[in-house]
């Protein structure tokens, strides 16, 4: 028989102390009300509603129970420790203001904290405001931390700032629909294998996404803007890349560091900037690239839309036998920049990628292009490495050292070659997102 017992503080707070609902459910019913009391007192399973007020609270977790927020109930962590730290299997925490966490980068204090001996955890529809870490998962598994929305705290230089959503020896995580800005990394991955990282909109930090040392992990369907890197993914394997979209970010859309045998395709890199702004100095001379790839190899890079950057694809540094092909290159300033001794061929199965710049033509009408695609010659790897020598760009010299690339072919540094460059822009191959077939 369910027993219900309402209790107002119209009076002292003695009496609310005693104010507890059991068979499952534990009410606070009001602001005044001990939540961490209530929480004690219930059982596993239980549902603790938060009505409307603020708690000031640090509240520890210790058994399987759902703590659900009423429209206004706010936890107010006094900017010290965690708000929230979860210690146990089958919690939810949904529909909070979570708010004023501490700032120590040292215990890394958090809005939730989840313990590795946590599983099957769930931190959905919640506020995080002012948080050095929104929601920070310390080797627990099968956690879905889904439509949360997650501010850092402002005040602090970018180096203090923790990140949105960080993982540490994780598995099996869904991270999914969340809306981060303000911290350091939007959502960070470090050792933690088989997680899908999709549906998220990350703006206004440092990196959206950034990989360590985790494989096996998909990351679909994001959205990064007004970040310094939209996706800075290194030294991991076999990542799955779908249909993300990078705009505006400032020095890298996608920025791979010692990434192999993964697949890239259906993202879109639109407009980064190349300016100085938030966080300048971080990554000093990264000159607006759509994609960066240094010592990376074994890639696969298809159906991609680079357009608007400074430079479309910087690949550098060792980063060989990476397939491309069926991108779509619009209207960068510099659509490749190649610096490797090595020559390439972009494309595959007789087809290569569109170049917006590409002045050759289709006698046959078949939509290939019937001569090949050089973006770089000689000169472009003098001024690489030579900035100075832009003076000269128009001179004699330079003038007729083209001219000899052109009729003595033997004298081109080695490159990439598109031998099948497309005469229209490839066409999207997807009608549903990624996100809805994980």
């Amino acid at each position: 028989m369910e027993i219900l017992r309402k209790c107002t503080l119209a009076s002292t707070w003695l009496a609310g102390l005693g104010c507890v609902l059991f068979s499952g459910f534990l009410h606070a019913a009001a602001p005044s009300l001990p939540l961490e009391h209530a929480i004690t007192e219930a059982v596993p399973g239980a549902l603790i509603t938060v009505p409307p007020g603020i708690y000031r609270v640090n509240l520890l977790l210790t058994k399987a129970v759902t703590l659900a927020g009423e429209p206004g109930a706010v936890l107010d962590g006094g900017g010290k420790g965690d708000v929230i730290r979860i210690a146990a299997s089958d919690v939810t925490v949904r529909n909070l203001t979570i708010r004023h966490s501490g700032t120590n980068l040292t215990t890394m204090d958090a809005g939730v904290f989840i313990e590795r001996k946590a599983r099957r955890v769930t931190v959905a529809s919640d506020r995080f405001e002012d948080v050095l870490f929104g929601v920070y998962l310390d080797g627990s598994a099968d956690v879905q931390v889904l439509d949360n929305r997650i501010a850092g705290i402002p005040s602090l230089r970018l180096s203090d700032r923790g990140d949105g959503i960080h993982l540490w020896n994780d598995t099996g995580v869904v991270v999914k629909g969340n809306d981060i800005s303000g911290t350091r990394d939007g959502i960070y991955i470090y050792i933690s294998p088989h997680n899908r990282i999709v549906g998220n909109r990350i703006h206004d930090l440092r990196y959206g996404i950034h990989y360590m040392y985790s494989n096996h992990d998909l990351i679909a369907d994001n959205f990064t803007y007004h970040t310094q890197a939209g996706f800075a993914l290194m030294s991991s394997d076999h990542l799955q890349v779908y249909g993300n979209r990078s705009e505006n970010d400032i020095s890298y859309g996608i920025l791979l560091n010692y990434v192999t045998y993964s697949d890239f395709a259906d993202n879109v890199i639109r407009g980064t900037t190349g300016e100085s702004g938030m966080g300048a100095g971080i990554i000093p001379g990264a000159e607006g690239k759509g994609i960066f790839v240094y010592n990376s190899e074994f890639n696969s890079f298809h159906d991609n839309t680079i357009e608007d950057c400074p430079i479309g694809i910087h690949v550098t540094a060792g980063s060989d036998q990476n397939q491309i092909y069926g991108n779509m290159f619009a209207d960068n300033r510099v659509q490749v920049k190649y610096v490797q001794n090595i020559a390439e061929e972009w494309s595959r199965d007789g087809a290569g990628n569109y170049w917006s710049d590409y002045v050759g033509w289709d006698l046959d009408g078949n939509g290939i292009g019937d001569v090949p695609y050089r973006p770089n010659d000689g000169v472009d790897v003098l001024l690489w490495k030579y900035p100075s020598a832009r003076l000269l760009l128009n001179s004699p010299a330079i003038l007729a050292l083209r001219a000899v690339q052109r009729a003595f072919p033997v004298f081109m540094p080695p490159s990439i070659q598109d031998s099948h460059p497309l005469m229209r822009s490839p066409l999207p191959k997807r009608n549903l997102t990624y996100a809805e077939h994980y």
